[in-house]
């Protein structure tokens, strides 16, 4: 009987720890930058070997590198994430992982996807990987207390993880993956300051300052939404101006960049909470429709 009692009690320790760890690497968010990663990487991949292995192996190494930045995230917003309701029960917050464990696996999981990279692919894509890693825990971390510049800084490594695709797959810092890097790091303006309108009250609570104007949700902060979201519209035309995609990509980006316009407009002029949440979401939309977009002129 003993030993029929051991097992559940195993099996939900076990169930629980994966939920923890599953919640320090922040899967969902993880998988959304290894997305971006694996997208870039298709589109620079030009071998006749089926790509599919090398995307698994790039999907876990990305995961990983991802995974380890969060988790110093984490570990050193530790005390900001327990004052905030969407963040209080992540594990080190809630204290159900000790900040040992948190950094531990950090630098344990950036090692392996690090080497991955580095081995499998290019040193170009693993020391890329090493330079976002810093400028995500180390530099954009601390700085949200400080000032909104944080989401300038932030915008970098949110925008390398396409870079990184790009020269895994190349091994060059060729003008078409600079544009992928451009493309996402204009993006993440509307897009994270449509978060931090949403997110006003908690953000404030723990001292962070990533809204534009020191005054919070402000037709100061909604007009550079707009101002960003209009200068995506350039950017989107970039791919098929240099030649390398077509025009149904350039069809697809401008009508996304319009739409991302008109729900910024929108904002600027409603000043309320349900435009900000349009803004956030759409955006959270917007990429994968302009990635996939590229890829389907690649392929056709």
């Amino acid at each position: 009987m003993q030993n029929l009692d051991i097992v559940p009690s195993f099996s939900l320790k076990l169930a629980l720890k994966i939920r923890d760890y599953l919640q320090l690497i922040k899967f969902t968010l993880s998988f959304t930058v290894v997305f971006s990663t694996v997208i870039c990487f298709l589109l620079g991949y030009n071998s006749s070997v089926n790509p599919l292995f090398d995307v698994l192996v790039l999907t876990i190494s990305g995961l990983l590198v991802t995974g380890s930045a969060n988790a110093f995230n984490q570990v050193l917003e530790r005390k900001t994430d327990g004052l905030m309701s969407r963040t209080k029960l992540r594990p080190i917050a809630d204290g159900r992982m000790s900040p040992i464990e948190g950094y531990t696996f950090a630098i344990v999981s950036f090692l392996i996807g690090f080497s991955i990279l580095f081995f499998h692919f290019n040193s170009y894509s693993a020391y890329l990987s090493l330079v976002s890693l810093i400028l995500y825990s180390f530099i954009y971390t601390p700085l949200k207390k400080v000032n909104s510049i944080a989401v300038l800084v932030g915008a970098f490594p949110g925008a390398l993880p396409c870079l990184i695709g790009w020269v895994a797959a190349t091994n060059s810092f060729s003008i078409f993956g600079w544009i992928l890097f451009l493309i996402q790091f204009i993006w993440q303006f509307p897009h994270f300051w449509a978060i931090a309108w949403v997110a006003h009250k908690d953000y404030t609570s723990a001292g962070f300052k990533l809204l534009p104007s020191n005054s919070g949700p402000t037709k100061f902060t909604a007009l550079q939404c707009v101002m960003y979201s209009f200068l995506m519209i350039p950017i989107g035309i970039l791919p098929t101006l240099y030649g390398i995609c077509g025009i149904v990509s350039l069809c697809i980006c401008l009508f996304a960049n319009i739409i991302m316009v008109f729900l910024s407009l929108r904002l600027y002029l409603k000043m309320d909470l349900y435009s900000a949440k349009v803004v956030m979401f759409s955006s959270y939309i917007y990429l994968p429709i302009v990635y996939l977009s590229l890829i389907f002129d690649k392929i056709h």
